[in-house]
């Protein structure tokens, strides 16, 4: 049986949501064992629940419930939560907005830049003491995972589709895993994915030259994470050799290596 099929998990939300007429489950979330727009008494909602074991994904979701009262003003608010000894369950509001294209000459480009600014001023909250930034420190070369520290709120899962798109403004969506670290990193996360949407390096760069953190980093550290982010998406792309985007992240992300290296 699909996690979507399971009764006990719309029996878990039905206090909160009231009797549900459609459920439509969507694309996002993919660190969720299910993520679906619901049509209920008490209005739509957007809902990502995961097992409640112990793990990666019941961490994740736990986090994204923790630091949701601390970027509301760029993303949709946690209306609820609900958890039992199977399921752990959000709430979310839902917005009226589409997935930003990172092409080149998109006129989205300006709203991402600007998005990723607002994330940049945001507080640390008290939470994020703990959430110390490391994914790319066993990737960096000797001394060089200091150079990722610092006390910024980061977002980190920057593509297309967690960048949302509406008619005034933007929605930064999907905080599966928020951190603390320096502040160049959603910056030079945007430039990767730049460049594997068709950007040139110079291009990529340009755009993060927009971005908070950016301006003023230390170049040594942006080349340092280049590195460290390249040879973390090879070894993704090595284990997953089936999976295409992983391999089209490896080459963008070794394209802005070489660019810097040259």
């Amino acid at each position: 049986m699909s996690p979507i099929d399971d009764e006990a998990l719309w029996e878990l939300v039905r206090p909160h949501t009231g009797e549900q007429h459609a459920i439509e489950p969507t694309s996002r979330g993919n660190g969720s064992d299910v993520t679906a727009l619901v049509q209920a008494d008490n209005g739509p909602v957007f809902i990502k629940a995961c097992g409640n074991r112990p793990g990666g994904r019941r961490a994740s979701i736990i986090r994204e419930r923790l630091v949701n009262p601390s970027v509301r003003a760029v993303s949709p608010a946690l209306r609820w939560h609900a958890k039992n000894d199977d399921w752990i369950a959000l709430g979310f509001e839902v917005v009226d907005g589409r997935s930003s294209d990172f092409g080149p000459g998109s006129k989205d480009l300006q709203a991402v830049v600007d998005v990723l600014n607002r994330i940049a001023t945001l507080p640390l909250p008290g939470e994020a003491d703990d959430w110390q930034e490391t994914r790319w420190d066993r990737f960096a070369g000797e001394g060089e995972a200091a150079l990722f520290d610092g006390d910024t709120l980061l977002f980190t899962d920057i593509n297309p589709d967690n960048l949302m798109i509406g008619e005034e403004r933007a929605w930064v969506v999907d905080w599966s895993w928020p951190t603390r670290g320096a502040a160049f990193i959603d910056p030079a996360c945007l430039v990767v994915q730049l460049i594997a949407a068709g950007h040139t390096p110079e291009s990529a760069e340009y755009w993060a030259g927009s971005c908070k953190g950016w301006t003023g980093a230390d170049p040594r550290a942006i080349d340092a994470f280049a590195g460290a982010n390249a040879r973390m998406n090879c070894s993704f792309a090595e284990r997953n050799p089936d999976a295409a985007w992983l391999r089209a992240m490896a080459d963008a992300a070794q394209a802005w290596v070489d660019h810097r290296t040259r």
